[in-house]
């Protein structure tokens, strides 16, 4: 093989990876591609072995960055404009970067497909992609068979109230509720989701008050403080419920899995119905 031809051959798909978040180390779990994971982010919990199995490079909008250039990595994942900074500046150092943005359903798995397309595994994330539209397709289609569709309050944050994001309010209907804030559900930003007070909560008279509160502990005891919420139904009917946010505030194939299933087991034992099997 002469020189030239060395040159040509050479390259192909990445091999040494970090990832910003935990969605994207929970796809190449998924798919049998963890041994490319070179680093990952302080807040995986998903798989509980990344942690034990992969250094940690960053948090959030934070990240080591001459940590993650001394792995050499040759592709850097990571989420949102919340790590823009972290982004440009790896940029700026020459590593690669792909930053996703899905804020969907149909997002979440687009970004598996992609994963898979990135890594030269296109099947993999296509089998992936499909495996979990299944499961929510068979979440929805024993959904439609509850007696009523149940009012559904998702809380993110308690102070100020932020409702649920886009994908939250998709998986709600999914399995078998209704958000009574979807119609903020395409707003990207939290600060556009705030609500004007507790009492906007009980105008939309939900049935059901889910709270997820993005990595804090949730307190029932908050919600006998706020003005008239002991009297609200779905407080004296006791379906007051909490949801793990590390399943269903990641964008990833917890929310589509765990996350959903949680609810919708939630909203079948508040319908007397029989939940998916």
């Amino acid at each position: 093989m002469t020189g030239a031809e060395t040159l040509i051959r050479s390259g192909g798909p990445p091999r040494r990876i970090v990832c910003l978040t935990e969605e994207t180390t929970e796809i190449l779990y998924r798919m049998g591609e963890q041994d490319r994971i070179v680093g990952i982010s302080t807040f995986t919990v998903r798989p509980p072995e990344a942690r034990q199995e992969k250094p940690i490079v960053s948090q959030f909008i934070k990240a080591d960055l001459d940590k993650i250039a001394a792995l050499n990595p040759d592709l850097v994942l990571g989420f949102s404009d919340l790590q823009a900074d972290i982004c440009a500046e790896l940029i700026r150092q020459g590593i690669e970067v792909h930053c996703f943005n899905q804020r969907s359903v149909g997002d979440i798995l687009d970004v598996v497909r992609r994963v898979g397309g990135l890594i030269g595994e296109a099947e993999k994330g296509e089998a992936l992609a499909h495996e979990w539209t299944q499961g929510l397709e068979r979440i929805a289609k024993a959904a439609s068979q509850f007696p009523f569709r149940p009012r559904v309050y998702f809380e993110e944050w308690p102070d100020p109230l932020i409702s649920g994001i886009r994908w939250v309010s998709e998986l709600i209907e999914i399995a078998g509720g209704e958000d009574v804030f979807a119609e903020l559900r395409h707003a990207r930003l939290a600060r556009d989701r705030t609500l004007s007070g507790p009492e906007a909560v009980l105008e939309r008279s939900p049935d059901v008050y889910l709270a997820s509160w993005c990595g804090r502990k949730f307190r029932p005891d908050y919600l006998d403080k706020r003005p008239g919420w002991p009297d609200a139904p779905f407080m004296k009917n006791q379906r007051v419920f909490e949801i793990d946010s590390s399943t269903i505030l990641q964008p990833g194939p917890g929310a589509l899995t765990d996350g959903v299933e949680a609810i919708h087991r939630i909203l079948a034992q508040v319908t007397g119905s029989k939940p998916a099997a």
